[in-house]
């Protein structure tokens, strides 16, 4: 049996990682993925590997920002993403991607003038002629066919029955090796769903959140969780000391005094960073359109970080 080869030092490994980060070239602002929005990549350093968990109540808008992001993430890197849903069907998360992308709203879409919405961007036939299809649709298909390069790196996973963090990395490692990318993006929405449902939802907090960053952690890559906070009592920062294996905590509130500024019926949603071991913490502002199920940052005055 051959023998290992001596462990290096820390002082013999030093220069070769030098070299290393040399090679790369590039001056990055971030030392992760951009995400699409430019506040929250400064304040997390970009999204690199570890498990992010976005809390917030329901309704707030968690699945369509959980989307958005991973659309960003795809497109702006050029990365395979994986996005898996427990109560979302696919036709409702591509809707979403749809509106975000041609500004018609969701439910215009879903219409179709009497087409069903087959797949991104390609109608099938009900009974119409395309002259009876409403203009909104050619810009449906238009956008579809210009994001057609990046989402052909996105994939939807519905969840049906029960399903635990082995089939999800089962699934992750299947796209890894198609894609033939060690890096990939992974969305789990509803992740308080792969706990065991006999737990009152507190209790399925540290088991789950344990076990999708170790998922993260032994896969090396980004991980973002959805969980649901129905209590809607106490601060935002307060989740940073009730979960421990989160890297990074983001946390929705909706902010009424702004939300009343906005027209009816978009909201004004913070995004508090209560957690972040390799970046800022603080608050972030967006303004969310839920026709449109679009996310935008607000300006930047709205926007606080704390070290």
């Amino acid at each position: 049996m051959a023998e290992k080869p001596p462990p290096f030092s820390e002082g013999e490994d030093l220069q070769s990682f030098l070299a290393e980060l040399e090679s790369a070239g590039e001056v990055r602002e971030i030392a992760g993925l951009e995400s699409g929005f430019p506040n929250l990549s400064r304040a997390l350093n970009g999204i690199r590997p570890g498990l992010y968990l976005l809390i917030g109540p329901p309704s707030c808008g968690k699945t369509a920002f959980a989307r958005q992001l991973c659309d960003q993430v795809a497109a702006r890197n050029l990365l395979p993403a994986l996005f898996f849903s427990f109560t979302e069907s696919k036709t409702d998360l591509r809707v979403r991607t749809l509106a975000r992308l041609s500004g018609v709203e969701g439910d215009e879409i879903l219409r179709g003038g009497g087409f069903l919405l087959h797949r991104y961007g390609v109608p099938k036939k009900r009974g119409y002629s395309p002259e009876q299809m409403p203009p909104s649709w050619e810009k449906v298909k238009e956008v579809a066919e210009e994001a057609k390069g990046w989402l052909d790196l996105v994939y939807l996973s519905e969840v049906i029955g029960k399903a635990n963090v082995k089939e999800i990395e089962k699934r992750i490692r299947a796209l890894r090796q198609a894609k033939a990318s060690e890096q990939v993006m992974v969305v789990v929405d509803d992740s308080q769903r792969l706990g065991p449902s006999d737990l009152a939802l507190d209790s399925r907090l540290p088991f789950v959140t344990e076990r999708l960053q170790g998922l993260a952690a032994d896969l090396k890559l980004p991980l973002l969780a959805t969980w649901p906070d129905l209590t809607r009592e106490g601060l935002p920062q307060a989740w940073a000391e009730r979960v421990v294996g989160a890297d990074v905590i983001l946390v929705m509130e909706e902010d009424v005094q702004r939300t009343k500024r906005l027209t009816e019926p978009n909201r004004a949603i913070d995004l508090h960073i209560v957690k972040n071991r390799g970046g800022e913490r603080g608050r972030l502002a967006f303004d969310f359109m839920p026709a449109f199920s679009r996310f935008v940052e607000a300006s930047l005055d709205q926007n606080k970080y704390t070290s």
